[in-house]
């Protein structure tokens, strides 16, 4: 376990393997943006197909739908994030960066003012808060910022002709309402019953940071579970909190790291019930990793009303039609990567020196398995490892590496987080065996080649 985990020594390994570049780095870099490099998509797309798995492939009350980024304006407006999805912004008028005036307010006097502007600006003007960028305590006052990416569409206007603010969607439900009555209409959904999605969201942070922590372009993976207005939902509630802090667990987050945090209900949302976010001791703090709320009917109910169609459910067994309830768990895709890189980092001092390697669960770890020859400039040996590096590949994410010593290429595999690693040697010619190393013991293993796709098969299950 390394001593001390910092963000350096992740954002340093992620750049060095592969995992996560800065965005536009030839042009200085661009916003808190990230490019996931080639074994860091391996890595997120495990991630999903994970989380795809567990809850809609193997539940039968779960169905998955893919809704487009752009969505009419309307839509935003029945949501009520046109009016209502604002942060409160203050710029430092020496240096003139700009903050989250809630987040100023809270680090330095502990107090939770969010949606208190007057107040906000009151202690500030006080000049007791420095800036953290130039030292200087001299605000503007706090203001409403609105986080939605607004852009134009050819043919979307008024009755005069002027162009309609089209936005990209904040998140993804709004998609999954809208589609509320195809998925009724198309499927054999009986409440209750969910619809998932993973999917881009975009919102213009006021400030992004924390590396892949918060982003103003990221990924969810979303479920609305639809429920009876009459049902007991805090058993179901309960339960969803345990499967995410399940899920949490599956790609390697430890335990002792989750906790809790239930918004007080003066600070809910006014359509919401209950709202629980799951939190995860990250390196700079605890803070939100997923979340779940009871949004009650809130959303149908304002579509039904802005679009004038009825979004109901007919009840097959009681005849009865009502708006259903909602429960919305939310994961988000780049705080899991975000996790699932922080959990597996480990350092091991082997002898003299310090082994990094990167202990993912098998089922996320990008390469499965690499094929080594024991020396490349043998080529009876390159041949015969390239030739099982063909067979493994038609069923494992593998990697082929002659690259440096066998020392150096099991190390660069560590710092991958490769499970196995197979090498063919001058024995290899006459046993028609390889050695395979496992990642976290170290230990090595002789395996006949006939053998050894379903050895790793058991071995990655």
């Amino acid at each position: 376990m390394a001593k001390e985990l910092t963000m350096d020594k992740i954002v340093s390994l992620c750049k060095r393997r592969g995992f996560i570049f800065p965005a536009c780095e030839i042009y200085g870099g661009f916003a808190n943006a990230y490019s996931y490099g080639p074994y860091g998509v391996e890595l997120k797309n495990n991630i999903k197909k994970l989380w795809w798995k567990k809850f809609v492939q193997d539940r039968p009350d779960i169905v998955g739908i893919d809704g487009p980024i752009l969505l009419h304006p309307k839509l935003w407006e029945a949501s009520g994030h046109v009016g209502g999805f604002n942060d409160a912004m203050v710029d430092c008028k020496k240096c003139k960066k700009r903050f989250r005036a809630d987040h100023i307010v809270e680090d330095a006097t502990g107090k939770d003012m969010e949606g208190d502007l007057a107040g906000m600006s009151k202690v500030l003007a006080e000049g007791k808060i420095k800036c953290p960028n130039c030292g200087a305590s001299d605000w503007t006052e706090a203001r409403t910022f609105n986080m939605m990416f607004k852009t134009e569409m050819n043919g979307i206007t008024d009755e005069e002709g002027k162009s309609i603010p089209v936005y990209l969607r904040p998140e993804t439900a709004g998609a999954i309402f809208v589609d509320f009555k195809n998925v009724l209409d198309s499927m054999r959904v009986k409440v209750p019953f969910g619809i998932a999605q993973i999917g881009k969201a975009f919102r213009n942070e006021i400030v992004a940071g924390n590396f892949i922590f918060r982003l103003r372009e990221f990924e969810q993976m979303e479920i609305e579970y639809f429920i009876s207005p009459e049902a007991k939902w805090e058993p179901l509630f309960e339960q969803w909190l345990k499967w995410q802090e399940e899920f949490a667990l599956e790609i390697g987050a430890r335990k002792e790291n989750i906790s809790r945090y239930e918004h007080p209900k003066e600070k809910l949302s006014h359509y919401s019930k209950k709202t629980i976010d799951t939190m995860y001791n990250f390196p700079f703090g605890i803070k939100e990793l997923y979340g779940i709320a009871h949004r009650s009917d809130f959303d149908l109910t304002q579509h039904a009303k802005f679009s004038g169609q009825k979004l109901e459910y007919l009840d097959p067994e009681t005849g009865k039609r009502y708006v259903p309830h909602v429960l919305e768990p939310t994961f988000g895709v780049d705080r899991s990567v975000l996790v699932a890189l922080l959990a597996a980092y480990d350092e091991e001092a082997t002898g003299e020196e310090t082994r990094t390697v990167m202990k993912f669960p098998k089922s996320i770890a990008p390469i499965k398995a690499a094929v080594f020859p024991l020396l490349k400039n043998k080529p009876e040996l390159v041949e015969k490892a390239k030739e099982i590096f063909d067979t493994l590949k038609t069923s494992f994410v593998c990697e082929f590496d002659d690259n440096g010593n066998i020392g150096k290429r099991y190390r660069r595999q560590d710092e991958i987080g490769t499970p196995y690693c197979v090498t063919v040697d001058f024995e290899t010619l006459e046993d028609k065996a390889v050695t395979v190393r496992d990642r976290d013991t170290m230990k090595q293993e002789r395996v006949k080649i006939e053998e050894l796709e379903k050895y790793l098969s058991e071995k990655l299950k």
